[in-house]
């Protein structure tokens, strides 16, 4: 797993993470050297260094890291005349992982830097303090690693001893590799296989000890390589050493993935706490270099992946994903399941949230005509026309749009904030009507209000397309698979699949409005009615505030204040429509004068879509990861199982079950205990990426859930899933 964490914001002297603890120090013991020329400067160091005080099981990496990892970098900002030096590392610690090994540090290390303060450096006469900033970068592990990065500063006296951090800079330059004079040697021998190493040189205290090898030049030794046995010859994987009288020689494979054919090699030979630095010049020509990898195969697979569905493939690619605007039949069988699919998810949808406010209304409608078995008919019919119908033209918009190349998906027009808007706006004024704060009829004229009371069937229509325009944030089960296909299919068949959406949301009301029994059921009309009108305004102010939550995820909270100011000027308008005389007139001239102000100051805020957040260097430990498909296929390539949610703002399915399934402490243990990362793919702005993903995964709208082990098929979970399903889903990972 590779997260990130900002270890800090404000600089300061100490960082702390939940896995180090980084200090910035400062080691001036005769004070800083103002004026001095470089040769008498040696007589007065300065030190400034980064302290890593590691969590139990944690560490950070020397200046080769070996077969991965990251080597610490400082990037400092001082005043004119003042430079770094490199850092002093100190000796390494060989960290073994499996058949790879990796070089750094555990425990407490100290990077020394020193200053080299030169003539150049004129600090003010007032000035009691030279300014220190460093910004570092460092990775730590442990099973898992985590890019951290922190800035630092300190203020460093110019006129007084700075000498508290004494021990620590004496122990960090006590454990630097002495150099060794003379001539070193490296000869390579086995065709560039292997390298014969010759050290001479080393005190007779070394002598006859066995030493660790640490080469400072990257990639060349086989840095997991293990020391043979005494008496074993080396092997692919092992290495020998010996003592030749005073001079150590070895034998060590050199690395398959070689990426460098250097001419010296830098060697750092440790014993203990003592090490020497010896720089040995190569003998014989090194083989060609092999390409380096710069991604992992997986993730260069997954990226080519991407890059054929953004441009349709090749022509010659069988496997290639089809353009945008292509379409492939499927078998009769097939698409006979995706239409009782549809049907399927068309019923549970009424099941939804989404649909709730909508369904008010019809059970309102319902309680209207509870004596009239005709009226029931007709409005049922109607309900169902407007439904179907409406189903229609969202899959043609879809359609068309797809034909123009466009990466649509369900719920797509929630992805604009204009939309959302007009929703909003749309249920306010519903919401209003219920409460009775206007009526329709007294606000409209005669010859509009008398063809709305001649005809209902017109209401009920109207209320069809209404459910569809508000079930669209939502995905049942079983219309995922059918709506995934239906986006592939020829016209035809989707727009067929997509009636069949709407014959299922319809036809429960079509079957209660044809079946006597119903109507028996329902109380005769009476005043209760006009209390259960009102009741039901609140499920549409419900839907109001739900909105404008989506709009906040969509334009920010100016975008949603903006939204929320406007509909009161609405409201202020459709009461002022309401009264009569010379109040009216004056009002509601009022309130359009206003409101047109309030229109042309807000309506840009309100539709004006807020730039995604940066991809910002993610939080450490952070348990939901922010969704790349390089990021999983990273991911899955080290060897972690990868969970994604996609999901949105605006769907409240995904909402309901974040804040469930996928917050049940005994799934999260679950998913823990399996080393799965989870990611989280944010379809609330339309984003390519994720359509295309959902694409793939034959599948048009969110919510959608993905569980997929390295090397295995992913697994699509169900729209709306329990904590078993989860569950099930891992122990279907499981070897076996």
């Amino acid at each position: 797993m590779w997260t990130g964490a900002i270890a800090q914001n404000i600089p300061k002297a100490e960082v702390r993470t939940e896995q180090v603890q980084a200090a910035l120090l400062a080691h001036a013991p005769q004070g800083v050297p103002i004026g001095l020329q470089p040769e008498a400067a040696t007589g007065q160091p300065v030190w400034v260094g980064l302290q890593f005080t590691h969590a139990p099981h944690w560490h950070t990496y020397w200046k080769n890291a070996g077969d991965s990892g990251m080597p610490t970098e400082l990037q400092w900002t001082l005043p004119p005349g003042v430079m770094a030096g490199d850092i002093a590392w100190p000796l390494p610690k060989k960290i073994p992982i499996g058949q790879l090994a990796n070089y750094g540090y555990d425990d407490t290390v100290l990077l020394p830097v020193p200053l080299i303060i030169t003539p150049e450096y004129k600090p003010g006469v007032l000035d009691e303090a030279m300014d220190v900033r460093l910004k570092a970068t460092w990775l730590v592990c442990r099973k898992e690693c985590i890019p951290q990065e922190g800035e630092f500063a300190l203020k460093l006296p110019l006129r007084s001893s700075t000498a508290l951090n004494a021990a620590a800079f004496d122990a960090a330059l006590k454990q630097q590799p002495a150099p060794l004079g003379g001539r070193q040697q490296v000869t390579l021998t086995d065709g560039g296989q292997r390298l014969a190493v010759r050290v001479s040189g080393l005190p007779a205290s070394a002598r006859g000890q066995t030493l660790e090898l640490f080469p400072e030049t990257p990639n060349v030794l086989l840095t997991g390589a293990t020391q043979a046995a005494p008496g074993e010859a080396a092997g692919p994987r092992t290495w020998t050493q010996r003592w030749d009288g005073d001079v150590w020689t070895a034998d060590v494979p050199v690395s398959p993935e070689r990426s460098e054919s250097p001419e010296k090699m830098p060697l750092v030979l440790v014993a203990g706490q003592q090490g020497w630095r010896a720089d040995a010049v190569v003998q014989g020509a090194w083989p060609a270099v092999a390409q380096a990898a710069v991604v992992s195969p997986a993730l260069e697979a997954a990226l080519k992946a991407n890059a054929q569905n953004s441009t349709g493939g090749t022509a010659g690619d069988a496997n290639a994903a089809a353009p945008p605007g292509t379409a492939t039949p499927v078998p009769t069988g097939t698409f006979l399941f995706a239409l009782l699919g549809a049907v399927l998810g068309g019923l549970v949808l009424n099941l939804m949230p989404c649909v709730f406010p909508v369904l008010a209304i019809k059970v309102l409608g319902f309680a209207q005509h509870a004596n009239d078995q005709r009226a029931h008919r007709i409005s049922g019919v109607a309900y169902s026309v407007g439904v179907v119908l409406s189903f229609l033209a969202l899959g043609a918009l879809v359609l068309a749009l797809r034909a123009a190349g466009q990466h649509l998906g369900w719920g797509f027009q929630l992805q604009s904030p204009a939309v959302v808007a007009a929703l909003a706006a749309l249920f306010t004024v519903i919401g209003l009507n219920l409460a009775g704060v206007f009526e329709f009829g007294r606000m409209l004229p005669i010859s509009v209000a008398s063809m709305q009371a001649r005809h209902p069937v017109a209401n009920s229509l109207l209320s069809g397309v209404l459910a569809v325009a508000v079930a669209s944030p939502c995905t049942a089960p079983f219309m995922g698979a059918s709506l995934g296909l239906a986006m592939a299919l020829p016209a035809w068949q989707a727009l067929a699949v997509f009636a069949a959406l709407g014959v299922g949301m319809a036809l429960p009301y079509l079957l209660a409005s044809w079946l006597p029994g119903v109507a028996r059921l329902l109380p005769r009309p009476g005043a209760w009615m006009d209390t259960l009108r009102k009741f039901l305004a609140f499920p549409m102010f419900g839907t109001v505030v739900w909105l404008l939550w989506v709009l906040g995820q969509q334009s920010g909270v100016d975008g949603a204040g903006a939204l929320l100011a406007l509909l009161v000027v609405l409201a202020l308008l459709l009461w002022s429509l309401g009264l009569t005389g010379r109040t009216r007139v004056a009002l509601t001239g009022l309130s359009l004068v206003f409101g047109a102000f309030m229109l042309w100051s807000f309506g840009p805020v309100v539709t004006h879509a807020e730039a995604a957040p940066a991809a910002a260097v993610r939080a450490a430990g952070a348990r939901w990861q922010r969704w790349s498909p390089a990021d999983v296929q990273q991911t899955l390539a080290e060897g972690r199982p990868v969970f994604v949610d996609f999901t949105a703002a605006w769907c409240v399915t995904c909402q309901y079950n974040k804040k469930t399934t996928l917050a049940n402490e005994a799934v999260l243990r679950a998913l823990d205990d399996a080393r799965v990362q989870t990611f989280r793919a944010d379809w609330t702005r339309r984003d390519p990426q994720i359509t295309a993903e959902l694409q793939k995964l034959g599948r048009a709208g969110v919510p959608v859930y993905v569980l997929q082990a390295p090397g295995k098929a992913p697994i699509v979970l169900s729209e709306v899933i329990s904590a078993g399903d989860v569950q099930d889903a891992l122990a279907r990972l499981a070897p076996g």
